[in-house]
């Protein structure tokens, strides 16, 4: 019966053969699931998928039966001719990750690149992300634009460089981060910018889905009330900064804490100045005086 509801809602379109689907599934809720993305994946000759254990149920819950072939971060180039070849065939071959739309933050992007560059045609089917869920409900009336900058990087330098990027827009940034880094990060934003205001979403979509905005002071404490607020998923919204030339003073503050936690003091001012634009001067003097005093 779901079948047959997908077809009727979705059929009329067209769905070339020899073309590549990317097929946006769940990020946790299964009923997210589109008719058309249903409908997408019981005519696909075959599905590449980010992991079989993980894809294989969710076509055993739509009743379907496909060839499975992975494609992940580790091997996407290495499987992308076996995609291709089927393709070459004239097969209809859908790719799907384990959740939320290929490609971001996701494996895809590779493979998307090889379909196209062997000249076949590549097709979305829209539907779930987790970094354009969270924004939705950021309620950020302050910025203008949006950026996705995924997982920041593990290393102190490098993480201290990209979050200070990201506290000098003026734009939204989306960030995703795991369990057990969540509260260093909360930490790391407090004491960049105390004011700057965060929508942490936290399970979007799941049983335990919690949603919360607040200023980046309040962060660690709000995680401190329950211990499972530091479980789960997390994508974090930063509210784009306020401007003015009270704001610029604040951001270039902000930006030399993020990176004086990390970074020796004139890498950190060379940085900064990359990042902000402001004068060298000016901004080593003031590393200075927050060096003293924080």
């Amino acid at each position: 019966m779901l079948l047959r509801a997908a077809a009727d809602a979705a059929g009329a379109q067209q769905y070339p053969a020899a073309a590549l689907y990317v097929v946006a599934t769940p990020i946790g809720n299964l009923a997210d699931l589109s008719l058309r993305a249903i409908h997408v994946l019981a005519l696909a000759d075959a599905i590449a998928c980010e992991d079989t254990r993980h894809s294989a149920p969710l076509l055993r819950h739509l009743g379907l039966s496909k060839p499975l072939v992975a494609v992940h971060e580790h091997n996407e180039r290495e499987a992308a001719p076996a995609v291709l070849e089927r393709l070459s065939r004239g097969e209809r071959v859908a790719y799907v990750s384990d959740a939320g739309t290929p490609g971001l933050s996701d494996p895809g992007a590779a493979l998307v690149a090889a379909v196209h560059e062997a000249g076949w045609r590549v097709l979305p089917v829209p539907g779930p992300s987790a970094a354009l869920a969270a924004l939705s409900v950021a309620g950020d009336t302050r910025a203008g634009a949006f950026r996705f900058a995924g997982f920041l990087p593990a290393k102190a330098g490098e993480r201290a460089a990209a979050l200070a990027g990201l506290l000098a827009s003026p734009d939204a940034q989306i960030v995703f981060e795991a369990p057990h880094r969540i509260e260093a990060l909360c930490r790391a934003l407090a004491a960049a910018a105390p004011a700057r205001r965060v929508t942490l979403c936290r399970e979007l979509t799941k049983q335990f889905e919690t949603i919360v905005t607040l200023p980046t002071s309040a962060l660690g404490g709000w995680l401190a009330e329950d211990a499972n607020r530091a479980r789960g998923e997390f994508v974090l919204v930063i509210h784009g900064r306020e401007a003015g030339v009270k704001a610029d003073a604040e951001l270039h503050d902000a930006t030399l804490r993020t990176l004086l936690a990390a970074l020796p003091l004139k890498q950190a001012v060379a940085l900064a100045v990359q990042l902000t634009g402001a004068p060298r001067n000016a901004l080593y003097e003031r590393a200075l005086a927050l060096r003293v005093h924080d």
